[in-house]
């Protein structure tokens, strides 16, 4: 049987689960190789999350998995081998997309956590505890974002810097736990709000193109 292999990491998934794509790796290779398995090739996303979706192509947006789809587009293969479904997906909306995809170039998926799995089996009792077990992992995701971004807003409320992309007027040094002033941005910032103390009937656009016109 010719099959290949799909790992995947989030920052919060691995420091969580400790699935780290190396782990997943040996274990997909032991597990074909015990199988009698072909193992092709293995496709690779790390620091990605299993919910996310380009909604405007209705598509997974990885790309290693994009890349994994283009392989069985050119190829046959029986299967895609994963630690578990966890790995291909973390939400109803993208299980559909993978499933569709996987029935399109006619693949199943097999588990190694999960070894009665199958995307097309309509067994009752393995519905249920697939089902129970993809509930599971949801929850654990839906779980850890909650403890985040409690954390992120305690720090936040505290003066602190949250982490991710520093605001306007704001800036982070590589390495550094603090946000800075950005003096450039903050003379912008400064001069954005005179101009809303002096026109307070102002449309945002119009500002913005006082601001334009300043250069």
């Amino acid at each position: 049987m010719n099959v290949i292999g799909y790992v995947r990491v989030s920052t919060s998934g691995q420091a969580k689960d400790g699935y780290s794509l190396a782990y997943q790796q040996d274990e997909i290779r032991s597990y074909c190789q015990e199988q009698g398995w072909n193992l092709q090739d293995i496709f690779t996303d790390e620091g990605i999350s299993g919910a996310r979706v380009d909604e405007d192509a209705l598509e997974v947006d990885r790309i290693g998995f994009q890349s994994m789809l283009s392989a069985l587009a050119t190829r046959t293969y029986d299967a895609v081998v994963v630690l578990n479904t966890s790995r291909l997906w973390r939400s109803d909306i993208v299980k559909v997309l993978v499933h569709r995809e996987f029935k399109k170039y006619g693949v199943d998926v097999r588990s190694i956590e999960q070894p009665t799995y199958s995307i097309h089996k309509k067994d009752p009792s393995d519905f249920l505890i697939n089902g129970l077990m993809e509930l599971l992992d949801q929850y654990q995701r839906l779980e850890i974002a909650l403890k985040l971004g409690r954390g992120r807003n305690k720090k936040a409320q505290q003066g602190g810097y949250a982490g991710g992309r520093a605001a306007f007027g704001y800036k982070v040094r590589k390495g550094h736990k603090a946000i800075e002033v950005n003096d450039k941005q903050a003379q912008a910032v400064k001069r954005l709000f005179d101009i809303r103390e002096q026109n307070p009937n102002w449309t945002l656009s119009e500002m913005a193109f006082q601001l334009n016109q300043e250069g």
